[in-house]
């Protein structure tokens, strides 16, 4: 398990590394099955049922043809859910990785193209593919997919057999990261000192990323002890604190703050039970911070800061003015106030 001492990088991938090992072996002894009855949907769909227990943590199971096609209905804890049977996934971020793998491999003509996971016994995990965690398209929350080949005799991809995962669900890390005391410059999104009189704001990388970051953000705050927060839109960072830590700060860059994966590196943490913002209130906060984000005009909020404990949030605009005020009352304004107000 993680140790203070390690990086954010590096705890996200042990936890990758540990749930390869324990994914690998159920999903390509399902993929064995599948090749052998390929083209029969009810014995898909009943390979399916038979290993739904032997892979742990999942949420779905379902079987891909080539082109990313779904062949089968979903396997799920309550059983078969045949509204997916025919789903079109190939524009899935897990689905591309995993035709990536398959036609790097297929134009390498036989040469090894890549070193496969190592598990740890002298194997690797071969035709296999742990996606990069992404936001789910229903619950809005991080999630992950494993991608297993299924192969003909001949050593043809016939498709896929993938297997679903809510993060929130998984192993995670024991112990929180060192974040490393070292200097970090980002640059705002400030007019440029030649813009015409009137001119908006500049797009940071964070706005054009921002339904993850936000999504991201409040799977931190609900699941993982992250209790107060300040989102920096105009520099592209968030500051963080977490409830085992709390008189430390984490500073999370944009490349971690787009990159769902790093929910792995923080240790699961219920929701307090003294906080005054309601669970189900938070994904309301964080949606309206980026509706004022997205407003146009010379006016533009640069900073939103939450604390759950104390309920209240904090805005900082563009004109040099800032606003604290309870959580309640910046649900229930119109937006139109931070503007002209």
């Amino acid at each position: 398990m993680a140790s203070p001492s390690e990086s954010l990088h590096s705890t996200v991938a042990q936890q990758r590394n540990m749930l390869t090992k324990a994914l690998y072996k159920p999903l390509r002894a399902l993929s064995e099955r599948c090749a052998r009855v390929w083209g029969d949907r009810t014995a898909l769909e009943a390979a399916l049922q038979e290993a739904f227990a032997s892979v742990p943590y999942c949420k779905f199971l379902y079987v891909l043809d080539a082109n990313g096609r779904q062949i089968t209905a979903n396997m799920s804890r309550d059983g078969l859910l045949d509204e997916h049977f025919g789903r079109d996934r190939s524009d899935r971020p897990y689905v591309r990785e995993a035709m990536f793998e398959r036609d790097a491999l297929t134009n390498s003509r036989g040469q090894h193209y890549q070193q496969w996971a190592d598990l740890g016994d002298g194997g690797q995990a071969t035709d296999f593919v742990l996606s990069a965690a992404y936001i789910s398209l229903r619950a809005l929350r991080p999630s992950l997919t494993a991608m297993q080949f299924v192969r003909a005799a001949d050593g043809r991809v016939l498709g896929f057999v993938g297997a679903d995962f809510a993060l929130r669900e998984l192993p995670q890390a024991q112990a929180l990261y060192e974040d490393p005391r070292r200097q970090r410059r980002v640059d705002a999104d400030y007019p440029r000192p030649d813009a015409p009189s009137g001119a908006s704001r500049l797009a940071s990388k964070m706005d054009a990323q921002l339904d993850t970051v936000i999504r991201v953000m409040e799977e931190l705050i609900l699941v993982h002890g992250i209790y107060h927060v300040m989102l920096h839109f105009s520099s592209s960072q968030a500051v963080v604190w977490v409830v085992d830590d709390p008189f430390r700060y984490r500073l999370l860059a944009i490349n971690e703050l787009t990159n769902p994966d790093i929910c792995l590196a923080y240790p699961k943490c219920p929701y307090p039970g003294n906080a005054l913002v309601p669970a189900e209130r938070v994904r309301e906060i964080l949606d309206n911070m980026r509706t004022l984000r997205s407003m146009e005009g010379r006016f533009y909020l640069r900073t939103g800061t939450v604390n759950i404990f104390n309920g209240m949030v904090s805005l900082s605009f563009s004109s040099d003015s800032s606003h604290y005020l309870p959580y309640e009352e910046f649900l229930k304004m119109d937006y139109s106030f931070w503007i002209d107000g």
